[in-house]
């Protein structure tokens, strides 16, 4: 009888090796299948900016040194804080004074300040009166303007502003 029962053992240890050997097959498909989900789904397409052509240059009105904003081609761009970034020379332009909510192709705007130390603003063209960046020199003055959400350029130029002593 003791014969029958060690027989009896050994062959139902044969059949354990392989349903092991199934599980952890199953187990490591499954971490794996969890792993590269997670890679593939849970990277998005990263944020762009908007593509665009942005041209700067100095523009004098009424004896009062200006910078002018030219939007020649590309993707508009929004024009509220939340969205856009503009600054000249390190110093932040205030967009609530901005005319218009986005600056689409063949669209102008300036940049000025009225006196030295105040905010720079933004103006079109229908709204050039007494305009001027206060303290200008011939040196370049750089003009960025960045995407917020990506935080990525869109425009960075460097204006010579003329000297009006």
């Amino acid at each position: 009888m003791k014969n029958k029962l060690n027989n009896l053992m050994q062959n139902n240890e044969d059949a354990v090796s392989p349903v092991i050997g199934v599980i952890l097959m199953v187990a490591i498909t499954v971490i794996l299948a969890a792993v590269i989900g997670s890679f593939v789904f849970g990277m998005g397409s990263p944020e762009q900016a908007p593509q665009a052509s942005i041209r700067g240059s100095a523009e004098t009105i009424d004896s009062n040194n200006s910078i002018k904003i030219e939007h020649q081609g590309g993707e508009g761009i929004e024009l509220d804080s939340a969205s856009t970034k503009i600054t000249v020379a390190g110093d932040k332009v205030d967009l609530t004074s901005s005319p218009d909510n986005r600056l689409e192709t063949g669209d102008v705007l300036y940049i000025y300040n009225k006196s030295a130390g105040s905010d720079l603003k933004l103006a079109n063209n229908t709204s050039m009166n007494n305009l001027g960046i206060a303290g200008s020199t011939e040196t370049p003055t750089n003009v960025k303007i960045i995407d917020v959400a990506s935080q990525q350029l869109i425009a960075d130029m460097n204006v010579r502003l003329p000297n009006n002593n």
